[in-house]
């Protein structure tokens, strides 16, 4: 009896007879030779139908098979460098051929369909080649943030996804009805992250996160998947030394273990393989001043209206591509004014309109990709923070607590898997990222 196997070890079994279990994707009809690619989840195989090997009624089936019906093949497995799929280069000659099911006619065709009706189908989108290599990469990504925390002695703590009060800002919250009172989906697990780091000393949560921004850009889902570390006695700069460590991890993992999806995505590699410590820090007051020089410098009227900006204001996505497009890995930029940052963000010693932050931004235009800061853990100062915003001291009572019992410096910062998988795979937008894209007015499937 032949061994099932995956088609992404058939390598292993060249001249040996198997069965792949799979559906099929494609057809090619050259008359008593048929053409298959069949997929079974771990790659794409050629598998070929000779009507002389096969009984009749078999033969007959396959010849009229459609697209995405399921069946399971047994036959020699050939080397053949022509021989399309990934990984490729092995056919399998079918000898016996089990239809499971036959599909209906399958609506998505190699024709260029619309965005929205492919999101409409996403549920049958994942099938696809292009989909099937973005979600093993995405796969990886999340393994690897994983693996790295737990071998550099990081504790992973689970944080409540239903939340009395905003981590960030209220008007980014889902409001939902928790019984007989008010509660939000969470935006950051990052409040509850210092209260468990203050017990195991380095922690992070990663899970989903909410945010009602109505936003329509490339760049944002209202659900996404985030990992949050946070860490005792780290100053700002032992933040960003432990950033880009993790960061190049990620990316040499996918460069090492996806070479076959990436090209598929046809992704030039070229930016990644650079993606090793250390990276360039330059400040915000830094920033504002090559963004000045840069709108100077242009005549294009409408790029210098993008380029504009004042200091005191947040980047936007304009801003973050311009200050990329000067550097060849991924940048810091540190110290952003303490208006456009979290109220729980430490200030700058003689410069409180200041905060000791850092967001690294992607090279090739894709921005933000972490966002983190020094804590402030001054019990007195966090008052005064609280205070100022507005905020309602008693929905925090309990996180000012932890600045009542042996609070110590700290850092930590927020790490968004879907912009990530969008900058490694070199994607247009995000709503390719993860499986099931929730967006402003869609929520289906």
């Amino acid at each position: 009896m032949a061994d099932v196997v995956l088609i992404a070890d058939l390598h292993k079994y060249e001249g040996q007879e198997v069965t792949v279990r799979g559906w099929l994707y494609d057809r090619t009809d050259k008359g008593k030779l048929q053409f298959l690619k069949v997929r079974d989840g771990s790659g794409m195989a050629q598998a070929v139908a000779f009507q002389k090997d096969l009984p009749e009624d078999i033969f007959a089936a396959i010849r009229t098979l459609p697209q995405e019906s399921s069946l399971v093949i047994t036959g020699p497995v050939r080397a053949d460098k022509r021989a399309p799929g990934y990984p490729g280069g092995y056919e399998i000659g079918i000898r016996e051929a089990k239809i499971m099911q036959v599909a209906e006619e399958y609506p998505i065709t190699p024709k260029d369909h619309g965005v929205e009706f492919l999101m409409d189908n996403r549920h049958l989108w994942v099938r696809s080649t292009r989909q099937w290599a973005i979600l093993r990469i995405r796969a990886t990504v999340i393994s690897t943030i994983r693996n790295w925390l737990d071998d550099h002695g990081y504790l992973l703590v689970d944080t409540p996804i239903i939340t009395p009060a905003a981590g960030e800002s209220t008007t980014e919250l889902f409001e939902i009805s928790y019984f007989d009172d008010k509660a939000y989906l969470a935006q950051t697990g990052q409040l509850y992250n210092e209260a468990n780091m203050a017990s195991f000393g380095k922690v992070y949560c990663f899970g989903p996160t909410f945010r009602s921004e109505k936003s329509k850009t490339r760049r944002h889902l209202t659900e996404f998947w985030m990992v949050e570390p946070e860490m005792a006695y780290y100053s700002l700069e032992d933040l960003m030394d432990m950033e880009e460590q993790f960061m190049s991890a990620i990316v040499q993992r996918v460069l090492e273990k996806h070479k076959v999806e990436l090209e598929i995505l046809e992704r030039d590699t070229a930016a990644l393989e650079r993606v090793i410590p250390p990276f360039p820090r330059i400040s915000y007051d830094d920033a504002v001043e090559r963004l000045h020089k840069l709108e100077a410098e242009t005549l294009d009227p409408e790029q210098k209206h993008l380029l504009a900006i004042e200091w005191g204001n947040d980047f936007g996505s304009p801003h973050e591509t311009a200050l990329t497009q000067q550097f060849d890995k991924p940048v810091f930029v540190y110290h952003y004014p303490s208006a456009v940052k979290a109220f729980y963000m430490q200030p700058v010693d003689g410069r409180p309109e200041v905060c000791r932050s850092v967001d690294l931004l992607a090279p090739e235009g894709y921005g933000e990709v972490t966002g983190g800061s020094e804590r402030i853990w001054n019990k007195e100062l966090l008052d005064q923070r609280i205070a100022t915003i507005g905020l309602d001291p008693e929905s925090y009572r309990w996180y000012l607590d932890l600045r009542r019992y042996g609070a110590v410096p700290h850092a930590g910062f927020g790490l968004g898997v879907e912009r990530t998988v969008a900058w490694i795979c070199g994607l247009q937008h995000i709503r390719e990222t993860i499986p099931y894209a929730r967006m402003l007015k869609r929520f289906y499937p």
